[in-house]
Parts: structure tokens; sequence; C-alpha cells
């Protein structure tokens, strides 16, 4: 029985079988005792995308983690990187510093801030996350043919990710291409804007695998 800990780009949390190119977390949310989650979806605005492999570490997932033998920080799982920055996570700071410095650079260019602090970064962030209360931007066709390729929209409850002029429909195992953007007619912003920006001053991420 797989366990409640994969991401989808509307920051919510599934069970599936489905592995993911990345880790990451928002503080502790699950019960060690039954790798359960709690009711809780966070406890902290600092919402990371993390290495699923670093420096050879080894962790019980949704176990007991912490030095103290308590819970540690609850291991979520995302397909990739797109996926994770459209739920509103930002790149760890610990385990992936160059690419985390690479998002801050074009999060203060695309933004407006001069050198951010992550806790800057985290509060800009989160009130703009869609599963922290957020309300999902309608984008006239104008505006969503000028989005950068990383960008996730959002028609009908299902995620598309914005690359080379195509729409390519999001699942936990992958991507397919749902054609031109245009056949989405009007959809809604899922991706943050803040995120946006920086996408769009040259912060490139990681993406997943074509599924069919």
């Amino acid at each position: 029985m797989p366990l409640q800990n994969r991401v989808d780009p509307f920051g919510e949390i599934h069970a599936v079988a489905a592995r993911g190119q990345f880790t990451g977390n928002r503080g502790v949310i699950h019960d060690p005792e039954t790798k359960t989650l709690l009711k809780r979806r966070w406890t902290t605005k600092a919402w990371l995308i993390c290495e699923c492999d670093f420096r050879g570490r080894k962790r019980e997932v949704m176990g007991r983690n912490a030095p103290s033998g308590n819970a540690g920080w609850t291991e979520l799982f995302f397909l990739d990187e797109v996926t994770a920055l459209a739920a509103g996570h930002r790149p760890c700071f610990y385990c992936r510093r160059e690419r985390a410095a690479q998002f801050s650079d074009c999060f203060a260019a695309g933004n407006g801030f001069l050198g951010p602090k992550v806790t800057e970064i985290d509060a800009v962030l989160h009130g703009q996350r869609v599963s922290s209360g957020s309300i999902p931007r309608q984008l006239t066709p104008e505006e969503a043919a000028e989005l950068p390729d990383g960008t996730m929209v959002f028609h009908d409850r299902v995620a598309y990710a914005l690359r080379g002029g195509r729409a390519l429909r999001w699942s936990f195992e992958g991507y397919a291409d749902a054609g031109t953007l245009e056949r989405l007619g009007t959809p809604r912003l899922l991706t943050p804007l803040a995120t946006v920006a920086a996408l769009r001053h040259g912060y490139q991420p990681a993406w997943g695998a074509m599924s069919g």
C-alpha cells in the first residue's frame, strides 16, 4: 500500500505507486507510528525541493528520522521540479545550494528584490500557493501565450505544463502532449506568480519524462 506522500501540481498529497525525481518537505505533518498524514498539510512556510540522494544518507520514509527519535520532517515526493514549483515549493539551500542560489537570483530579478532572504521568498510564495488558499488567476489567451516554459496551468482540474508552445498534460507517471496552448481556451494559473517571474528571468527547472 503506497504511503500518502506524492504531491500533485495543486499541492495536494496522494497515495500512489509512482515515484518521483525529487523529495522535499513542509515540516512535520505525519504520525511516525502509523505512517499517515496528520490533518495539517504544513508546519512551516518553507516548502522545499530536495535531492532524493544526498551524501549517502538513508531515511525511513515517514518514520522517526529526527536525532531525538521523533518524526523529523515528512518526506514528500514530486514527479519533477516543474511539479514542485507549481505546488509552491522552492529549491533547498542545504542539499541543492547551487540550484537554490540560481532560483533566488531569478526570483529577485523577476520580483524586484535585492538579494532576498529565504524567509522573504517563503512569505511571498506562501501567499500565492493554491493549497494554502490563493485563488488561481484566470488567464486571457494573450496572457497564457506569454507564459515561460515550466509554468503550469489547469483547465477542468487537469494540470498542464507549458513547453515550447505546447501544453503537456500532467500525471504522476509523466507528461503527454495535449496540443497547442490555444486548445485549453482560458486556463487558470497554477504556478505562483512570483515563481513564474523567476522562470521568465532564466530559472530552468528539471523536467520529468513524457509518458505517452
